[in-house]
């Protein structure tokens, strides 16, 4: 038995916003950024991120990527009717998984419910992650667990999904340039592969809840709950310590890429590509130094989504994909850290 990932899916809001449109108001918000294109790409790698309009939510870009991901699982070639091979596929599931920082809804329902209605799969479980960066590491290895120890279960759709830009500081010229919008799926299947010879092969998740502090959105939840007639004096923004994160990302990246490789029984060699959560170039950069790896193996879009939180991998992973990067066989190293502070790495055989 193996879990196997079948088909991909991405999106990202039409909405282009540029380093340069940051910097001279030109991109639809109500600040005009004090920083430039050299100073965010020399610091970031990033060159643009998507913004999604007013009216759009977290479930939005997800039920989008679903379909893109279940529509290519159904073989939609874009003849006949997308929206029937979509349902037909769905009725297949047994879970949506959705990994997020950014729901809909604070607490319930789950965005995951939402998608699922939307989607019409009627006989799959719903439910929502909450893993900072590293949700879609987590969301896939949850997904192999609960098909594996049922042998009725075939199925699971995992997705990640963020609205960041609705939750940023664009007065904090520090973080909101880092945050872009956008959703990547994947559609898992248990098959009758053999184990070890494709799908999923080995998942290192962790998490050190000391760095609480360093990665948060402080306000709204229920450690500083709203309360009637107040006067508000910490928004519901995001806030990030950009060097204690820099320092556990980078130390993360490169223990997660050598404990995967030693616990497999593999080297570096072995793997055709290592996909990291897109946060900032840097912290790559750094880590491939450390772990002396060419640039090369690492699949880098940052400079187009910028930071999308759970979803840069999965986004990764279609253009990959549909880009023709990934061929059955390779081996695909996935690895990522974030708010809780958490991280973890998938190795795949495609």
């Amino acid at each position: 038995m193996a879990i196997e990932i079948i088909a991909t899916g991405k999106a990202a809001p039409p909405r282009r916003v540029t380093n340069d449109d940051l910097a001279q108001g030109k991109w639809g918000g109500a600040v005009k950024i004090d920083t430039n294109d050299e100073w965010i790409r020399s610091h970031t790698g990033i060159g643009a991120r998507h913004i999604a309009d007013e009216g759009i939510a977290c479930s939005d870009l997800a039920l989008e990527a679903a379909k893109q991901a279940l529509s290519l699982a159904a073989g939609w070639d874009g003849a006949g009717e997308r929206d029937a091979a979509i349902a037909e596929t769905a009725l297949s599931l047994d879970f949506i998984i959705l990994a997020t920082a950014t729901p809909d809804y604070y607490g319930c329902p789950a965005s995951a419910c939402v998608v699922q209605d939307k989607i019409g799969a009627k006989r799959a479980a719903a439910m929502d992650i909450i893993a900072g960066c590293t949700g879609f590491v987590y969301g896939l290895e949850t997904a192999a667990g609960l098909l594996s120890v049922r042998a009725d279960r075939k199925r699971a759709l995992v997705i990640g999904s963020e609205v960041l830009t609705k939750v940023v500081d664009w007065n904090d010229r520090g973080t909101c340039i880092l945050f872009g919008d956008g959703a990547g799926a994947v559609l898992v299947e248990k098959t009758d592969n053999p184990a070890g010879k494709r799908g999923l092969l080995r998942t290192i998740l962790g998490a050190d809840g000391s760095g609480e502090e360093f990665l948060a959105i402080r306000r709204g939840g229920t450690r500083n709950p709203w309360k009637a007639g107040e006067t508000v004096d910490i928004p519901p923004h995001l806030e990030m310590d950009g060097r204690a994160v820099y320092n556990f990302a980078v130390k993360a990246v490169t223990e997660t890429i050598n404990n995967l490789i030693a616990e497999e029984g593999i080297t570096i060699d072995d793997v055709a590509w290592i996909v990291p959560h897109q946060a900032n170039a840097r912290i790559v950069q750094a880590a491939l130094k450390r772990l002396g790896i060419p640039e090369e193996k690492f699949f880098l879009n940052i400079e187009e989504y910028a930071n999308t939180s759970a979803a840069s991998i999965p986004i990764a992973l279609d253009e990959m994909n549909r880009g023709g990067k990934l061929h059955r066989g390779d081996l695909i190293l996935t690895v990522g850290f974030g708010g809780g502070l958490t991280y973890g790495g998938n190795l795949i055989v495609w």
